[in-house]
């Protein structure tokens, strides 16, 4: 056995016990690359951390996105900002950025159903997650069961602990289910405690004076809103459903 082959397989079982598998799995393709364009040492090392690095982070993103539980991924790219003109573009496209993110403050999508809400709100969750930020996606329904179940038994506290180690909490679909006064209450424990320490996406159908019929109490509302409303921006969406007018062009390229 060659010295070089030696050293090829010590490198590659240091590399293995330091649990750095893309510079496992490159080092030989980029030491021959390297020889060929006479890279010394140093540029050889270099070259194998950006790999490392770069896969590592991609490898990141890919968990932070499993674990965001999104229902659908959606990218901004998409979205259909010519049948949105309410929907002001260059605002969305600075909140992709993430800044306000930082600053914990909050976004409320607004406007009927079918109007792209959960598209944006959802390219947005993913544009965080990509750039290094923890993010879990509910629909409100959902997210309520889930408080409810986790009241019932006992283990709240730990629910909310999890979940306020998110940056960023999608709210998605308040509105279209009544909640019950216990789910009400939880809901706005949630957002109290996420109140200038996370940031949070609520989309919703219903304008804010109806948000009543939901929460149920004036006083639940009034400081819900209050806390949502703080430091927030506030995209609103009108037109027709896209998905009621997809529905009504395959009906009418069958006829």
């Amino acid at each position: 056995m060659k010295t070089e082959t030696k050293s090829t397989v010590l490198v590659k079982h240091h590399l293995k016990s330091l649990k750095l598998p893309t510079m496992y799995a490159e080092c030989e393709k980029i030491a021959l690359r390297s020889a060929k364009e006479n890279l010394d040492h140093l540029g050889y090392l270099l070259a194998l951390c950006e790999l490392e690095l770069v896969d590592r982070e991609r490898r990141a993103a890919e968990r932070r996105l499993k674990a965001a539980r999104f229902a659908a991924p959606k990218t901004l790219d998409a979205f259909d900002f010519d049948s949105r003109p309410s929907v002001n573009k260059p605002l969305v496209l600075e909140l992709a950025k993430g800044d306000w993110i930082d600053q914990r403050e909050n976004l409320l999508l607004v406007g009927p159903s079918g109007t792209g809400k959960t598209h944006l709100a959802t390219a947005l969750a993913m544009a965080a997650c990509l750039q290094g930020r923890r993010v879990r996606f509910f629909r409100v329904t959902e997210l309520i069961t889930t408080l409810l179940e986790a009241r019932d038994e006992k283990t709240l506290l730990r629910l909310r602990s999890q979940l306020g180690k998110q940056d960023l909490l999608v709210l998605d679909e308040l509105g279209y289910v009544l909640a019950s006064r216990a789910g009400a209450e939880l809901l706005f424990d949630l957002i109290g405690q996420a109140y200038e320490r996370q940031s949070l996406i609520v989309t919703t159908n219903l304008p804010f004076e109806h948000w009543t019929e939901v929460l149920g109490s004036e006083r639940l509302t009034g400081a819900a809103l209050d806390r949502l409303t703080h430091r927030c921006q506030i995209l609103e969406f009108t037109g027709e459903s896209h998905r009621l007018k997809d529905a009504q062009r395959r009906r009418r390229s069958k006829n």
